[in-house]
């Protein structure tokens, strides 16, 4: 691909799951990809996934600190020059299966600050990052959940992010407008990945009982974000529902 028409991603997360399947499958379309994460080796282990031709810049950054959001977005600008793709994936359900009322406060904050602070930080640096670059433009694609609709028990901090993370979508829809900035969200359930290992041995349902729950590749899921990325700036896909085609959504509770 030619090096001027090479398109630009940040994957928030890239170092397991869904960002990193998301981070692999637009290497493989040819785009070239900034891998951001909490550790550096399993960042590296996803750049090395992808293969020696692949364009991987490995950071490591904290979504929820201003500070490395600031130093994360300067080493994609002194990189590339540009930014056409935030996916902003990072996120952590928290304790799971912690009544509301003995979730603390400590617990709470810490999924506030990665799932919608850390979500907004980014998407703010991408904002101002798209504004200003000559083609001004890019698209951000938030990973919601079926949480961003419908509860599992005993998982108010993760679902109220994640309701949130709507509204922060809507909101970057319109302000993004006037300048070419295209925000649409992605919907998952049941992605095979660590975060969702407890699916396929029980998990706790609204009627007080454990079931196995059915998963699907979070390829499934990748190919769908490489979708929603690869459409021209005048097109959007406002919002994505991807999940396990048999799992407890419709009728859930």
């Amino acid at each position: 691909m030619d090096e001027s028409t090479k398109k630009i991603a940040l994957v928030t997360g890239a170092g397991s799951g869904i960002g990193r399947s998301v981070a692999l499958t637009l290497t493989a379309a040819g785009w070239a990809v900034a891998a951001a994460g909490r550790r550096t080796e399993p960042l590296e282990e996803t750049a090395r996934a992808a293969g020696e031709g692949a364009d991987v810049l490995c950071v490591r950054a904290d979504v929820s600190d201003p500070d490395d959001v600031t130093a994360l977005f300067e080493s994609i600008r002194v990189r590339y020059g540009r930014l056409d793709l935030l996916f902003n994936n990072a996120g952590t359900f928290g304790p799971g299966g912690v009544p509301l009322e003995d979730l603390t406060y400590e617990a709470w904050r810490s999924v506030v600050d990665v799932n919608l602070t850390g979500s907004f930080l980014c998407a703010q640096a991408a904002f101002r990052q798209m504004k200003r670059q000559d083609p001004q433009g890019g698209r951000i694609i938030n990973n919601g959940s079926i949480s961003a609709h419908v509860p599992r028990p005993h998982s108010i901090a993760y679902t109220a992010t994640k309701h949130a993370m709507t509204g922060l979508t809507k909101s970057l829809s319109l302000d993004g407008r006037p300048y070419r900035i295209a925000c649409g969200q992605i919907d998952i359930g049941n992605a095979a990945t660590e975060m969702t290992e407890r699916m396929q041995t029980g998990i706790l349902q609204a009627d007080g009982q454990l079931a196995v729950e059915p998963v699907m590749d979070a390829a499934d899921v990748a190919r769908t974000v490489l979708h929603m990325a690869e459409l021209p700036l005048e097109a959007n896909v406002q919002f994505a529902t991807v999940m396990a085609t048999s799992m407890p959504y419709i009728g859930r509770g």
